[in-house]
């Protein structure tokens, strides 16, 4: 049960969170601005790159759930529903999909949602998305009938269509109005146009401090139920801020002292305060909404080119131990999953994981045996991240079984750049959402294998295996080669996966209807 913050600590917090507001330069919206239907809330980063289509920065992925639509969705058993589609039809040999698209579609310049605007907005997003590139190199034709309705040949069937069409990994394909598609070319969009349940308004954004998106008063929401990305989107909010607050204390003082409304990820060590916080509900999540930590290793060049060298670092991962130094309560983690599809998940598996057992001696000895002579492995950190406590109890285990560890320390925009480099770099920490690593298909170090994707792993047996995972009609002969292919990444070693957790959201109970969610979802929100 929650208690109230009274007296000189509740004074002391609220004070904290002022501060923190003006250190930021952001400004304390007054009560009655947030009783009237504005929510504040502070997200993972600040939204830098607008267009959905150019990263696969999850936070503009956030951002483009809010601004933009999709022409399919996932629900939250998995499921690929309609979204923007009120019915689709195939041809009995699997290779004609027809799609008719639903009434009342508008963009937020009054101009209405056309099936030329869909053909364009999946010809730009197919070439820059791996399933979307495998979706291109199935395609015959695809073609805009009347405005409502468009074609798409397949030269072979294709099993997951829809699932590709309604992934929520990034880059999802959100449609876009053809004339901003056009006018951008292979640049970046810079009009920021969609159909979806907010608008943005450039005129209020504030870079590195906030960003406003209003209520679409034109959105026709599908007439069921909300279920994740799927359903019907019922916006009952006038308008969401978000808030640039880069401080773990800063915005948890703010979600206590009322000035937030929303945190997306909250700081471990302010879960036990906040708990007791009056007007505060944290959201733990399960399943694909949750984490999968990995160090991405670089087998372009240094000590983890070689094979044997890579297998070594299977002996030298203690997930419990990592969550434990993190300071993830045990309520929010799995302490140790082997499987690269997530555990709890559709295609969770053991197959191959053999050589994941924590075991510096035996790591000791096997990299005696290898052609390891001292170089140094150069360890890219994230400083002040929970990747970097990752990083550090890892590197440690390195040390004691014989390598020699350099460990750099640097912001995410540094490694980021450091690993476009096929040189100078061996290892970084990274986390990722769950339902962007649950199938061969999206998962980050598996589906770009033998591609230019920074660690340049490969093993030419992987890409046809995926391409007969994304050929194949049933689920369980997807698992099957789900298995055959994580038995291969064991061998090949792509990344190792140092845990799977929740990062817990915190938000004020006076938000309704907050669906939960590892995405920020605030259609059906009320307050």
């Amino acid at each position: 049960m929650l208690t109230h913050p009274s007296g000189r600590r509740a004074v002391l917090r609220a004070g904290a969170a002022a501060a923190g507001f003006a250190a930021a330069g952001l400004p304390l919206l007054p009560r009655a601005a947030q009783a009237a239907g504005t929510l504040n809330l502070v997200l993972e980063s600040e939204v830098v790159i607008l267009d959905p289509h150019a990263t696969t920065a999850a936070i503009t992925r956030t951002f483009g759930y809010f601004v933009w639509d999709t022409l399919f969705a996932m629900a939250e058993n998995g499921a690929i529903r309609p979204q923007m589609v009120r019915e689709h039809s195939v041809s009995a040999d699997g290779l004609q999909w027809r799609f008719t698209l639903r009434d009342g579609l508008r963009f937020h310049d009054g101009a209405p949602v056309t099936a030329a605007d869909c053909v364009a907005s999946l010809r730009r997003w197919m070439p820059r998305d791996p399933l979307g590139r495998m979706l291109q190199a199935s395609l015959a034709s695809l073609e805009a009938g009347d405005p409502t309705g468009f074609t798409l040949t397949l030269k072979q069937p294709f099993p997951l269509l829809l699932d590709v069409l309604g992934k929520p990994n990034a880059p999802v394909p959100f449609m876009m109005p053809a004339r901003i598609v056009e006018a951008a070319g292979s640049a970046r969009i810079t009009e920021i146009i969609g159909s979806g349940p907010f608008k943005f308004r450039p005129d209020l954004w504030r870079a590195g401090a906030s960003m406003t998106l209003d209520r679409n008063p034109d959105y026709v929401p599908r007439d069921e139920a909300p279920d994740f990305l799927a359903g019907g989107k019922r916006v009952k909010i006038d308008r969401a801020v978000l808030r640039v607050i880069s401080d773990d204390a800063t915005s948890a003082n703010a979600l206590t002292a009322g000035e937030v409304d929303y945190v997306q990820y909250l700081g471990f060590d302010h879960l036990a305060s906040l708990e007791k916080a009056r007007g505060v509900e944290l959201m733990g999540l399960t399943g694909i909404h949750m984490f999968q930590g990995n160090f991405r290793l670089n087998h372009a060049s240094g000590p983890f080119a070689d094979p044997a060298i890579r297998q070594v670092m299977w002996h030298l991962v203690d997930q419990a131990a990592i969550l434990q130094a993190i300071g993830i309560p045990a309520r929010f983690a799995r302490a140790d999953c082997p499987s690269f599809w997530m555990c709890d998940a559709p295609l969770e598996s053991r197959a191959g994981s053999e050589p994941a057992r924590y075991d510096v001696a035996a790591a000791r000895e096997m990299l005696k045996r290898t052609a390891y002579k001292g170089e140094p492995i150069v360890f890219l950190e994230v400083s002040g991240s929970i990747s970097q406590t990752a990083a550090n109890v890892l590197a440690q285990s390195m040390k004691e079984a014989g390598f020699n560890v350099d460990e750099q320390v640097m912001d995410w925009g540094t490694v980021l750049a450091r690993r476009g480099n096929k040189e100078g770099w061996s290892l970084f920490p990274v986390y990722s959402n769950g339902v962007d690593m649950v199938s061969p298909l999206n998962h980050f170090y598996i589906a770009s294998t033998c591609a230019d994707y920074p660690g340049w792993s490969c093993d030419n047996r992987i890409p046809p295996l995926l391409q007969q995972f994304a050929a194949t009609g049933t689920p369980e002969e997807r698992r099957r080669v789900a298995d055959d292919i994580q038995r291969i990444a064991y061998e090949l070693v792509p990344s190792l996966m140092w845990g799977q957790f929740s990062r817990p959201a915190g938000y004020r109970d006076r938000m309704k209807g907050l669906i939960r969610s590892s995405f920020p979802i605030f259609w059906e929100v009320s307050v």
